[in-house]
């Protein structure tokens, strides 16, 4: 996918003189005066994020290859990726990784840069590193949000917007849902986190209500950290509710030997949640400084429209 396409926020669409009745983990449409419509089913999907650390594993050797096994072995829908490098230096081979895990995959990607700077030679691709999404399903939209931070490419930097927030709009079999992925502040003062909160829910709030949401990512701080008690009024935890869960007890980083819980698959209310867990074979240690986190979950299915 390519960045800077039109936003298409939507809101669901019922026919004149209709009315939404959920039912069964269902939804089920009526016009006035007709019986009952058959209820329809909801979607099964599994969600999953996972830090790749720019393709570097836990023994700091880049290695694509492992990179993308370590992913398909996930079987996800859709893959939230944070420390994705686009071209950006050797430490990752000048590749384009979120292109390359692509094709590997055979999965569609966007791409949100955090930061886009100048090549190092005339007529070179920009260097870029961010976050992305890959998704076995179509892509229709995608926006690249601003977030407070705090740079790390210049000196002495203050909170400002910069972009690296990424939303795409995703059409899971019947389900269209926003799914957006992150990468909060790593820095040991919650202080900026607090205000990429804030951000995260303004641009949350402005989905049309009752849309599936989903919110992947690394937000460097456990689930009771007070800087991150504002989202689970708008989003759920899947790990804190799933009523199955391996990986126990949820532990993402490092990963060779984890002691935090810092790596979030969350979700809108309206979404049913129905396992998580996190990866701990030894192939997938080795891929990353992280741990993935998978989650799966049941979708509302419905249409929307642009607005």
């Amino acid at each position: 996918m390519t960045l800077g396409m039109p936003r298409r926020l939507l809101r669901c669409a019922l026919g004149a003189g209709a009315a939404a009745l959920v039912a069964a983990g269902g939804t089920s449409v009526a016009s006035a005066g007709e019986a009952p419509a058959a209820v329809v089913p909801p979607v099964e999907a599994r969600l999953a994020t996972f830090n790749i650390h720019a393709g570097a594993g836990s023994d700091n050797v880049y290695d694509l290859d492992r990179t993308a096994a370590a992913i398909a072995a996930l079987d996800a829908d859709v893959v939230g990726l944070e420390e994705a490098d686009v071209h950006w230096g050797a430490r990752s081979d000048w590749q384009d990784s979120v292109a390359e895990l692509a094709r590997r995959l055979g999965m569609q990607s966007a791409f949100a840069p955090i930061y886009d700077l100048d090549p190092l030679a005339e007529g070179a691709p920009r260097r870029q590193y961010g976050v992305a999404l890959l998704s076995r399903h179509p892509i229709v939209a995608v926006e690249n949000h601003d977030l407070t931070r705090l740079s790390t490419q210049v000196p002495d930097p203050v909170p400002a917007p910069a972009p690296g927030f990424l939303e795409a709009t995703v059409q899971i079999r019947g389900a269209r849902t926003h799914v957006y992925v992150t990468h909060l502040d790593y820095r040991g003062d919650p202080t900026v986190r607090a205000l990429q909160v804030r951000d995260t829910l303004r641009i949350l709030g402005e989905d049309p209500e009752g849309a599936n949401q989903v919110l992947l990512g690394d937000f460097n701080a456990g689930p009771r950290a007070p800087e991150l008690q504002p989202l689970w009024g708008a989003l759920q935890d899947a790990w804190a509710v799933a009523p199955e869960r391996a990986g126990a007890p949820g532990l993402t980083y490092p990963a060779t030997a984890p002691t935090k819980r810092i790596d979030f698959v969350t979700a809108s209310p309206n979404t049913t949640v129905l396992r998580a867990q996190t990866q701990d074979d030894p192939t997938h240690i080795l891929a990353s400084d992280h741990r993935a986190v998978v989650a799966t979950v049941l979708l509302n299915q419905g249409s929307e429209s642009s607005r």
